[in-house]
């Protein structure tokens, strides 16, 4: 990190005073990724006190070595990996962590390194076929935690994940009766897609929970209601989180299995949105569309490809009197699908050489970029203002003063 400050002309302030003002004040030729860790650990804390049940991080989400380690110093202990580079990760970064292989569709040589390398025991699964290839590869052990998972509807959700994975209804009893005889704990899971808008969309998968449990007559031992815990962004304002967990625990509480039963859950963008943002460069207006210095193919993957509108803010002193327009975004590379619709509203004046703060791009922005066209970002620093939104608002303020910064 200390590199990162020498390059931005950094060294001689504390680290944790840097605000996104003050990168901007160094006229930094490239993007920057500004990293909160305040704000990772309140997230963190947040679920980790106030769910009622077992939070595990969805690694994919963002895989920082910096971030996993906040997570864990806050209380998170389970880390949901879909890869076996993110089980090695993981395993190298937090060795003390519990690892739960949640993809269902998995090589065989990836099931066996984790079990017998990297002590990983909880693996997922929507198919006989794969039912069959985890007991293969971990040569029929005894110990394993199999987590079925259900096909749940995504109508809820702003991301969909209910096409591709997720045994359907007549699916459902074979499956659970024959993974209850292979498994030492039987575990159920669906995911409700992303950026879930209303508790109704866990309440509603519980359901199907509930219907597959009376059909197949197993005992189970794990209810894991997934990821798709929502965050801020502009047009796109949840309900608080209390009122998930609220739901999810009633539905929960109401299923036959309740008394003997886990509740996990697998937030990913609800733990690290908040933990980073960047500050680009206007390097072109034409009308109403502003050519900046990162896109498509860096940070901004969901701004393009699902029409993601991020928090954005004039990084200007004094500040614009000018009102607010709509404006879209060009990123550096040459390709025309560089391109951001938004709106983003920032002040009519906005011209070539401002900069921009891009938010709530801790969430998938860092974890998808690529170097397409020669075009990056490599520096990061360490700030302490708050992020651009947040869903904590006052809840384990004091985080901010206790978390050890990078």
């Amino acid at each position: 990190m200390h590199n990162h400050h020498r390059a931005l002309g950094l060294a001689s302030t504390p680290s944790n005073a840097f605000t996104g003002f003050d990168i901007a004040r160094q006229r930094p030729v490239n993007p920057v990724t500004l990293v909160r860790p305040h704000a990772a650990a309140r997230a963190a804390r947040f679920f980790a006190e106030k769910f009622p049940g077992r939070s595990m991080y969805a690694v994919k989400a963002n895989p920082s070595p910096d971030l996993l380690r906040i997570l864990w110093d806050s209380g998170i202990t389970h880390y949901d990996v879909a890869s076996i580079a993110e089980v090695r990760l993981v395993a190298r970064t937090l060795p003390e962590a519990t690892l739960c292989f949640m993809h269902p569709v998995k090589a065989e040589e990836a099931i066996a390194e984790a079990y017998f390398t990297h002590g990983v025991r909880t693996f997922s699964l929507d198919s006989m076929e794969e039912l069959k290839k985890i007991v293969r590869a971990t040569g029929e052990a005894t110990d394993l935690t199999l987590c079925v998972r259900l096909r749940v509807s995504s109508e809820h959700s702003k991301l969909s994940l209910a096409s591709k994975f997720g045994a359907a209804p007549g699916e459902t009893k074979a499956l659970l009766f024959a993974a209850r005889q292979a498994a030492d704990a039987l575990g159920i899971c669906f995911h409700v897609g992303s950026q879930a808008m209303t508790p109704e969309a866990y309440t509603g998968a519980l359901e199907r929970v509930r219907a597959a449990i009376v059909e197949a007559a197993v005992m189970v031992d794990v209810i894991d209601v997934g990821g798709g815990f929502p965050s801020s962004y502009p047009g796109m304002e949840p309900p608080p989180l209390e009122r998930y967990f609220d739901a999810i625990h009633r539905a929960f509480e109401s299923l036959p299995v309740s008394y003997s039963s886990e509740l996990w859950c697998e937030p990913g963008r609800a733990l690290c949105a908040e933990y980073s943002s960047i500050v680009v460069r206007v390097e072109r207006r034409r009308g109403a569309e502003l050519y900046i210095n990162d896109g498509a193919y860096g940070a901004l993957f969901d701004a393009a490809h699902l029409g993601w509108r991020f928090p954005v803010e004039l990084m200007r002193e004094p500040d614009s009197r000018a009102r607010d327009m709509a404006f879209s975004f060009y990123g550096p590379t040459c390709d025309d699908m560089d391109h951001m619709a938004g709106p983003f509203l920032l002040p009519a004046d906005v011209q070539a050489g401002d900069y921009i703060e891009i938010g709530m791009l801790g969430a998938y922005g860092t974890a998808m970029r690529t170097a397409f066209n020669g075009f990056g970002c490599d520096e990061t620093v360490v700030v302490a203002d708050e992020p651009m939104v947040s869903l904590y608002g006052d809840v384990f303020r004091e985080v901010a003063t206790n978390v050890v910064t990078l």
